[in-house]
C-alpha cells in the first residue's frame, strides 16, 4: 500500500457518540462565551468598585486577553505532549478559580490576577475545543460539529449577557446589593461556577483524541477509541492514514512549524494567522465586551442597554444555526466571502449613523427620528453576519486546516495572535471612542471587513469534505 496516496474516511457507525463527544467538548465554548460576555454588564460597576480611571477600566476589561493570549499558546505545545484531555480537564479547574475569584476581588489587582487566570483558560478551550473535535469527527460533518463550539460561544455570551440583565434588573443597577450582602456585578461572575463544574464532570467521560495517541504511538488506546466510533478494520486503515501524516517515531513539537525544506514558517501557518487577526479587526468584540457601553454612548438608558445586548444574543445564537446547515453543503469559502463583505456594508452604515448623530451636554451621542432603530438593526445584521461566518468558519478552518504534525504548534501560535489582536482591539477602543468617535472608530472596522474579502478570495482554499490526513499531506 502506498503510504502517500491514502486517504481513509473513518466510517462513524456510532453518529450519537461522536455527538455527545462532541458536545461534551464544546462546553468549553460556552465557558469561553460566558467569560468573555460577562464583563459587559459590569464595566461601570467595576469602575464605581475600584475607583479606576478610563486607562484603568480598558484593562481591567482586556486583561482576560492577556490570560487568553498565554493559554492558547501554552494549551497547544502542552497538548501535543500530555494529551487534549488532561490539558482541557486543567481547563475547567481555571474557569472554576477564576469566577470564584473575580467576584470576589477587593481590589483591581486582584482582579485582574483572576481574570488572567480566566483567560488561560478561554485560551486553552478556544484552541483545544476545536482541535479535539476536528480529529474525532467525519469529514462529511466535520464542519458542522466544530462549528458546535461556535454555537455553545455564542449561547454563552448569550447566557452571560440575560443573566447579567436579571441580576441588575433585580439589584436596581450593578453596583448596587443583590444577594446575601454582596453587590450584583460579583453575583454575575460567581453564575459562571455552576456550568464550570459541569464541563469538569463531563470531560471524566470523553476518550483522548485517536490523532494524539497515535502521534504518541499509543496504538492501542488509539485503535480502541476508532473502534468505538466505528469498528475494527476502519480504526486498524484510520491508524494507518494518521501514520503516513506523521514524521516516525517522533512526537510533534513547536519547531515542527518550520519546514525543514525551505526553513521557514509553513506558508499555511501564515494563512491561518491572517484569518484569525481579520476576524478581530472587524470588531466583533467591541460589541460584546463594550456593548452596554456602546449602547449608552448612542443616548440609550443603562437598563435599555443591557436589553440590547440580550437581543444582539439572541440574533447571534440564531444565526450560529444558519452556519450549522451550511458549512458542510456550501462550504468553508464562500461563507467567509459573503461575511466579510457583509459585516463591511453594516458597519459601514453604523460609522455613518454615529458620524453623523449630534452630541448632546454630557457627550452621548443623540440619534434623531429613527436612527436609533437603523443603529440597532445595522448592529444586529453585522452580528447575524459575523455568527454565520467569520465566527463559526475561523474556528472550523483553524481546526482542520494544519497538518497533523503540527497541528498543536500552529494552533499555539494562532491563538496567541488572536489573543494578542482581540487584546489590541479590547485595549484600543476606548481610546478610539474618547479621540475620534463612535463614527470614525467603526468606519476603520469597515475597512478591515473589505481587506478580509480580498484576503480570503486569494489565499484561502477550500476545506469541505476534506480527511484531515488529506489536508496534512496537501500543507506539508
Amino acid at each position: 500500500m502506498n503510504q502517500n496516496n491514502i486517504t481513509t474516511e473513518l466510517k462513524v457507525d456510532n453518529m450519537g457518540r461522536v455527538l455527545f463527544l462532541s458536545t461534551i467538548a464544546a462546553i468549553g465554548g460556552f465557558l469561553f462565551g460566558f467569560d468573555s460576555g460577562v464583563i459587559n454588564g459590569t464595566v461601570s460597576a467595576l469602575q464605581t468598585a475600584f475607583d479606576s480611571d478610563a486607562v484603568g477600566t480598558g484593562f481591567n476589561v482586556a486583561s482576560m486577553l492577556l490570560g487568553c493570549a498565554a493559554g492558547a499558546f501554552f494549551a497547544g505545545t502542552l497538548a501535543d505532549k500530555f494529551g487534549r484531555k488532561p490539558v482541557l480537564l486543567v481547563t475547567a479547574i481555571a474557569f472554576i478559580l477564576s469566577a470564584l475569584g473575580s467576584g470576589a476581588a477587593g481590589s483591581s489587582t486582584v482582579f485582574v490576577m483572576a481574570r488572567i487566570l480566566g483567560g488561560l483558560a478561554v485560551g486553552a478551550a478556544s484552541i483545544l475545543v476545536p482541535a479535539y473535535i476536528s480529529e474525532i469527527a467525519p469529514p462529511k460533518v466535520r464542519g458542522a460539529l466544530t462549528t458546535l463550539m461556535q454555537l455553545m460561544i455564542v449561547i454563552g455570551l448569550f447566557m452571560a449577557f440575560l443573566s447579567n440583565y436579571y441580576i441588575a434588573g433585580g439589584a436596581g443597577g450593578a453596583s448596587n446589593e443583590f444577594w446575601g450582602g454582596f453587590e450584583a456585578w460579583q453575583w454575575m461572575f460567581w453564575v459562571e461556577t455552576l456550568p464550570a463544574a459541569i464541563f469538569f464532570a463531563g470531560l471524566i467521560f470523553i476518550p483522548e483524541s485517536p490523532r494524539y495517541l497515535v502521534a504518541a504511538g499509543k496504538l492501542d488506546e488509539a485503535r480502541e477509541v476508532l473502534t468505538s466510533l466505528s469498528n475494527d478494520q476502519d480504526a486498524n486503515n484510520k491508524i494507518e492514514d494518521i501514520q503516513s501524516t506523521l514524521e516516525e517515531n517522533r512526537k510533534p513539537r513547536l519547531s515542527d512549524i518550520i519546514s525543514e525544506k525551505t526553513g521557514k514558517i509553513h506558508p499555511i501557518l501564515w494563512v491561518g494567522l491572517g484569518l484569525t487577526t481579520l476576524q478581530q479587526f472587524t470588531g466583533i468584540n467591541v460589541v460584546f465586551y463594550y456593548g452596554a457601553t456602546l449602547w449608552q454612548a448612542a443616548g440609550f438608558t443603562e437598563e435599555n442597554a443591557l436589553l440590547q445586548n440580550v437581543i444582539s444574543g439572541s440574533v447571534n445564537v440564531m444565526f450560529t444555526f444558519v452556519a450549522i446547515a451550511l458549512v458542510d453543503k456550501v462550504g468553508r469559502k464562500p461563507l467567509l466571502l459573503i461575511g466579510a463583505l457583509g459585516q463591511a456594508l453594516m458597519l459601514g452604515i453604523l460609522a455613518l449613523i454615529f458620524g453623523t448623530a449630534a452630541v448632546a451636554d454630557g457627550g452621548s451621542l443623540q440619534l434623531e427620528g429613527n436612527m436609533g432603530l437603523y443603529a440597532l438593526i445595522s448592529a444586529n445584521g453585522y452580528i447575524a453576519f459575523f455568527a454565520f461566518t467569520w465566527g463559526p468558519i475561523m474556528w472550523v478552518m483553524l481546526g482542520e486546516m494544519f497538518p497533523n504534525q503540527f497541528r498543536g504548534a500552529a494552533l499555539a501560535v494562532a491563538g496567541l495572535v488572536h489573543w494578542g489582536s482581540n487584546f489590541t482591539i479590547t485595549m484600543t477602543f476606548p481610546i478610539l471612542l474618547a479621540s475620534i468617535g463612535l463614527g470614525f472608530s467603526y468606519g476603520i472596522y469597515a475597512g478591515f471587513g473589505v481587506l478580509a474579502y480580498f484576503f480570503v478570495k486569494k489565499f484561502i482554499k477550500e476545506t469541505k469534505g476534506r480527511t484531515l490526513e488529506d489536508m496534512s499531506r496537501d500543507a506539508q
